[in-house]
């Protein structure tokens, strides 16, 4: 996502789990005629579709000023008005991190996404695919004051880890766009991502102990964990987001992470979703992973982070295919041992066919992240 956040992780927790929505909305429409959150988060969402259409400052401005407002705690999550028939959510919260290092770590071509994401991601490929579209950078520039915006466009291919309650994971395409800009002397980015068609059917996985610990078993199956939902086809049906990332004090450690999120997901064409388990969903694992990690005095140097993961993508096919496949004997053998599954349902699992070499070294690259924070790690 990478890094903006991913929608999977909500999906089908939010079709699951039912709660009375609590989270006052922010407006359609105000009074003396500012533009709204929708209508500004709406216009920055066509940019990124559309290539042919100009930034709007205008609607920056509007998201970047509300996600730096001085607010109460209760208002740091709402409720967001219907979009393209999506139920929204808006989530923020503070990490002590400089800018520099948190866009180094985050939004780095060395850096796999899972190394900031383990909840959140399988593994994640950034694809630059069409004309005007860029490679994500190894390395970001400050913007200085009146400078222009930077600008980069590509496709991302996101695989995400089982869902909170029910297990179902998912496979689905996002059209993003990140802004890098300087607002009022402050350095700030504005992830955008919209996906491009429904998600692949939902597969049943499971999270082996503490979402915390980072360990998933994948069955490749299609359905649901929870009783009694194992027939269940879910899918999500739309998403569209913009992010916003602002130095809170220019040069100091601080930056205020904020999620304009909206989602339509179910089955049988029905939407399951509401805007409290949008606020859940980025709370409970990106705002929680992002404050571990980042903030870990235990994290190791970027630097040592890409090395690592360049040289596992460097190593002969068969040999990453060994240490493959001893880490999903070690899943499969926790899977086993936390009740999720029989030795049975595991001599009878096929063996995956095609796997993708960025989702073997970046399920690698989350054991190293384990080891390195003192987390238990499989291999």
């Amino acid at each position: 996502m990478r890094k903006k956040y991913q929608p999977c992780q909500i999906v089908v927790y939010a079709i699951f789990f039912w709660g009375f929505l609590c989270f006052s909305s922010v407006s359609l429409a105000a009074s003396d005629g500012q533009m709204s959150i929708n209508e500004a988060a709406a216009r920055l969402v066509q940019f990124c579709v559309d290539p042919k259409t100009s930034l709007d400052e205008r609607a920056v401005a509007v998201l970047v000023d509300h996600v730096l407002a001085d607010k109460p705690q209760k208002n740091k999550e709402k409720a967001l008005p219907e979009a393209q028939k999506c139920p929204g959510g808006y989530y923020e919260f503070d990490a002590k991190v400089t800018f520099p290092r948190f866009m180094e770590y985050s939004y780095s071509s060395s850096i796999p996404g899972v190394i900031t994401r383990p909840s959140s991601l399988r593994y994640s490929v950034w694809r630059p695919s069409r004309a005007g579209e860029q490679p994500l950078p190894a390395s970001w520039k400050t913007v200085p004051p009146g400078g222009s915006p930077v600008i980069v466009r590509g496709r991302q291919h996101d695989s995400n880890t089982p869902d909170l309650t029910t297990g179902v994971y998912y496979e689905y395409d996002l059209q993003r766009t990140l802004i890098v800009l300087n607002y009022k002397g402050r350095q700030v980015l504005v992830s955008v991502s919209k996906q491009t068609g429904p998600s692949n059917v939902g597969e049943k996985g499971f999270i082996v102990g503490p979402d915390n610990s980072w360990t998933y078993y994948y069955s490749g199956q299609t359905g649901s964990a929870k009783a009694g939902l194992g027939w269940v086809k879910s899918y999500i049906y739309d998403y569209f987001s913009v992010g916003v990332y602002a130095e809170l004090n220019p040069g100091s450690a601080g930056v205020r992470m904020a999620a304009f999120q909206w989602i339509r997901a179910g089955w049988s064409g029905m939407n399951f979703v509401e805007s409290k388990h949008v606020v859940d969903g980025i709370k409970k694992r990106f705002a929680r992973d992002t404050l571990i990690i980042l903030e870990s005095p235990r994290l190791p140097e970027a630097k040592q982070i890409a090395l690592a993961a360049q040289s596992l993508s460097a190593l002969p096919g068969d040999e990453l295919h060994k240490k493959y496949a001893a880490l999903q004997q070690a899943k499969q053998n926790a899977a086993i041992k936390a009740g999720h599954i029989s030795q049975k349902e595991a001599n009878e699992a096929l063996p995956a066919q095609n796997i993708p070499k960025e989702r073997m070294v970046e399920e690698l690259m989350l054991e190293y992240l384990k080891s390195s924070l003192g987390k238990p790690a499989l291999i």
